[in-house]
């Protein structure tokens, strides 16, 4: 089982940076594929990025792409998600999730295919 951890949401005005962090613990060895998801209000939740223990590269919803960075540290055992040039429309909470599994990449946008996830973090950007 893999505990996951988000920090670093918060207010911010259109137009700035946050930078999310997601620390985890547990059976890490077996985390293979981690991403990023967001709830907005009244919507379902969305995929927004993820990175595969195998070539850390990322894959990004459009609406995210040349904004968004994924980054991870193995050895501090953390996911990072640089948000920059924020946007009203990216208000939500952020969810962590791993996979204990190599996913897929035509499957790397669902949500199902996460069994590990963390309790979220608010980011609100007002405009």
């Amino acid at each position: 089982q893999v505990q996951l951890e988000e920090s670093g949401g918060g207010l911010v005005q259109a137009g700035g940076s946050l930078r999310l962090s997601c620390e985890a613990s547990g059976n890490i060895f077996r985390t293979f594929t981690m991403g990023w998801f967001r709830q907005a209000p009244g919507k379902e939740r969305e995929f927004v990025a993820a990175m595969r223990s195998t070539t850390n590269i990322g894959y990004y919803e459009d609406s995210v792409k040349g904004r968004f960075t994924i980054s991870r540290d193995n050895a501090k055992k953390a996911l990072y998600l640089q948000m920059d040039s924020l946007e009203a429309e990216d208000t939500a909470v952020y969810y962590c999730a791993a996979a204990t599994k190599l996913i897929i990449l035509s499957a790397i946008r669902l949500s199902d295919q996460y069994s590990n996830w963390g309790q979220g973090t608010q980011v609100t950007v007002s405009s």
